[in-house]
């Protein structure tokens, strides 16, 4: 079903940052085999070096399904996350123990998180999970804390419902990006790409497609503020089905602070229809940038050029879902197929 695949790769960018971060944790580790390179020339790590390390459950008991998880620049031990429907948490002490902040809120269901570079006291809260179910809650906008979570205010964009991703610039806390997916549901019209420079005082569309098409993810190049890459995705929810992708969707960058967006198509990158689509910048090379698209030859792909052209990296079954002959009513199922990087 298309519900359990996304629990495998909702998160978006989140999930390819994480493959980057595990790569980069072996090679620091040594864990990679020396001189271990398949003909792709991708590193090669020996499963042995890492076979005793187990993953164990650090709580909190209530805290129920998560996508929006964040760390803090120089903090090694405070981490905060949103759930689904169990709102914000925060651990100062590595996840020995769990507080949670956003009690006192109105709404419980977060879809995004984000800790700013530059100031570790300003938080933005994007409510309203990106990953729609047929059970999913919906959410009021952006949430902002100035003091590290303790207390908490509603800065806007109040009907998008459902929030993809959030971005703080690494430089400046005032400046942050918001992916919002819109209704799920039904059509409206504040959805797609928002951006503030002023701290959540006055939002700005910034990227939009239609009413029926949504932002879901956002990556900052961590050598640029000003190149951005989003990912927008055309997704409609019922009580017993899911429409996913259609000619909405698409790939995007911007070079300009996200004043201007140019749609990154061809050159390596699938055709057809599209569904929902991941994406990541590598943290020690601007130009290298991921890309996890849901289509019919879809997968992981990578660009080793900023986004101008690409290669695919591993090769997944991932179709989206789109509304088949009427008379049948039928739609594409998505499957999912683990294939091994080349």
């Amino acid at each position: 079903m298309m519900e359990s695949n996304r629990r495998c790769w909702g998160v978006g960018g989140a999930a390819l940052l994480g493959v980057a971060t595990v790569g980069a944790c072996l090679v620091a580790l040594g864990m990679l085999a020396p001189g271990a390179r398949a003909q792709s020339g991708v590193a090669v790590v020996d499963t042995a070096r890492y076979s005793g390390m187990k993953w164990r459950l650090i709580g909190p008991f209530r805290g129920g399904r998560v996508l929006a998880v964040t760390g803090v620049v120089g903090n090694p031990e405070t981490f905060y996350f949103g759930g689904t429907g169990s709102g914000v948490w925060k651990t100062t002490n590595g996840g020995a123990d769990w507080t949670p902040l956003f009690d006192k809120e109105p709404v419980s269901a977060i879809g995004a998180i984000a800790v700013a570079p530059s100031d570790p006291n300003v938080i933005y809260v994007g409510t309203g999970e990106g990953c729609i179910r047929s059970t999913s809650s919906y959410g009021d906008g952006v949430y902002k804390s100035t003091d590290a979570g303790k207390t908490w205010t509603n800065v806007g964009l109040k009907d998008s419902r459902q929030i993809g991703r959030l971005i703080v610039d690494p430089k400046d806390a005032n400046i942050a990006f918001v992916a919002a997916l819109g209704h799920e549901f039904g059509p409206n019209e504040e959805r797609g790409v928002f951006r503030t420079r002023d701290g959540g005082k006055t939002w700005e569309k910034v990227l939009y497609k239609d009413d029926k098409t949504g932002a879901i993810d956002l990556a900052f190049d961590p050598t640029n503020s000003r190149i951005i890459f989003a990912a927008l995705w055309e997704a409609n929810r019922t009580p017993w089905g899911l429409t996913d992708g259609g000619p909405g969707s698409g790939l995007y960058r911007s070079t300009d602070g996200g004043t201007t967006w140019k749609h990154l198509e061809g050159n390596g990158l699938p055709g057809g229809v599209l569904g929902r689509i991941g994406v990541s910048v590598a943290g020690g090379d601007g130009s290298r940038v991921y890309a996890l698209i849901e289509a019919e030859k879809g997968g992981l792909f990578r660009s080793e050029d900023g986004g101008d052209h690409w290669t695919v990296s591993a090769r997944l079954v991932l179709h989206p879902r789109v509304r088949g002959p009427e008379k049948s009513g039928r739609r594409l199922r998505a499957e999912r197929a683990h294939v091994p990087f080349d």
